[in-house]
């Protein structure tokens, strides 16, 4: 490991992340591990880049140093913010399997047991049809989920990194609020919001902000495209803030004129059920039994709203499509982890379907403590009405 002291950590809490690596894959018997995630790589390394489409991995031994294998010209990212010191890039016309199965030869693990991440996105099916021709009869290991064991618990560097990110969010929603008028497209909302972001220290973000007006917030994952907003309707916005591929996100409405008894009532089932989050969650609560928490509170309402999707996920390092660790973990039922100290969740206690025809949230980022949880969030949670 080259020892630097400009990465987004300490070289203290990489070497502890390679280090429960390490001890994880003794436990599972493996000689080496092929990382080709790209929150998995940054979060051991901190390498990043754009240029994730093309094939990266990063071969870690039990006993030697980690070797990275990238698109040449992603080394330049290697060499410039890792601390990884052996590479072995490939150029365009190269082929990026046949460096990984001969830079595991070179390594001498070519006959050692070798793990993958059978369900990285990244790392699509015919490449490794083509890894496993390579290596005949011999048997490879499914490994998917050996270093998001490490990334569920953040440490206290990262959950203090991510209120820099929280910081960010808060101020693309401040934006937001700010930008939401009668008239306004979608776009001047959107527009003000990224600024704000930005402005604010904050980087790229894994996804866009969310920013729907009136009927179109009964669309799911859909955001601007230039419509105007008109009296009486409401704004539904989601921001997810970013700082070194941290993310926080949050959720907040607003409303054009005066709250109906419908809206009022959505608002308040969902500040509750974050009322409820902030007593109970703790360590050593089942995630079926947070998810219930929340789902309970939303689905008591009399306006018409659903809660159809589940209660929360873990967030942090992403990369795009998407800014959650849900894959890692997820609040839903029939799941029975229980939540540790460390672990970060953007809680969802969104309602679809209002009076029919409206989608209204509010959310948060949360920390699990000791004996409770924290918000990473300062804003007030009311609907804002203009």
């Amino acid at each position: 490991m080259r020892k630097r002291d400009d990465m987004t950590f300490p070289m203290a809490e990489y070497e502890r992340r390679l280090g429960e690596l390490r001890q994880r894959m003794q436990e599972r018997l493996l000689d080496a591990v092929i990382i080709s995630d790209p929150g998995n790589l940054m979060y051991l390394t901190d390498y990043q880049t754009t240029g994730y489409s093309y094939f990266q991995a990063l071969i870690v031994p039990l006993d030697d140093e980690p070797l990275m294998i990238t698109r040449k010209l992603e080394e330049s990212n290697v060499i410039a913010r890792t601390w990884v010191e052996k590479t072995n890039p490939y150029e365009d016309t190269g082929d990026a399997i046949q460096s990984l199965v001969n830079s595991l030869k070179r390594m001498g693990l070519f006959d050692k047991q070798i793990g993958f991440e059978r369900n990285s996105y990244f790392f699509p099916a015919y490449m490794q049809d083509r890894m496993t021709v390579a290596f005949g009869d011999k048997e490879l290991y499914d490994c998917y989920g050996i270093v998001e064991d490490g990334r569920v618990c953040k440490s206290p560097c990262e959950i203090d990194l991510m209120h820099r990110a929280a910081k960010a969010t808060e101020a693309g929603m401040q934006a937001g609020y700010d930008a939401c008028v009668v008239g306004a497209t979608e776009n001047d909302i959107a527009a003000e919001i990224s600024a704000a972001m930005f402005k604010a220290g904050g980087e790229f973000p894994a996804v866009m902000p969310y920013v729907t007006s009136g009927p179109r917030s009964m669309i799911g994952h859909a955001t601007w495209e230039g419509r105007e907003v008109q009296e009486g309707e409401h704004v539904f916005l989601e921001v997810g803030g970013c700082y070194r591929r941290y993310h926080t996100a949050m959720m907040r409405t607003v409303v054009m004129g005066g709250l109906t008894d419908s809206m009022y009532k959505a608002q308040e089932c969902m500040k509750n059920a974050l009322h409820q989050v902030h007593e109970l969650f703790r360590p050593g609560l089942t995630t079926a039994n947070a998810d219930a928490i929340v789902r309970e509170v939303i689905m008591d309402n009399d306006v018409g709203a659903n809660l159809i999707t589940r209660a929360g996920y873990s967030i942090g390092i992403a990369f795009p499509p998407s800014w959650d660790e849900g894959a890692i973990m997820s609040l839903k039922a029939g799941e029975q982890r229980t939540l540790e100290e460390g672990m970060v969740f953007h809680i969802i206690p969104w309602m679809w379907g209002i009076d029919g025809d409206k989608t209204a949230g509010i959310s948060d980022t949360i920390y699990i403590t000791e004996d409770g949880c924290k918000s990473f969030f300062s804003l007030d949670r009311d609907f804002v009405v203009r």
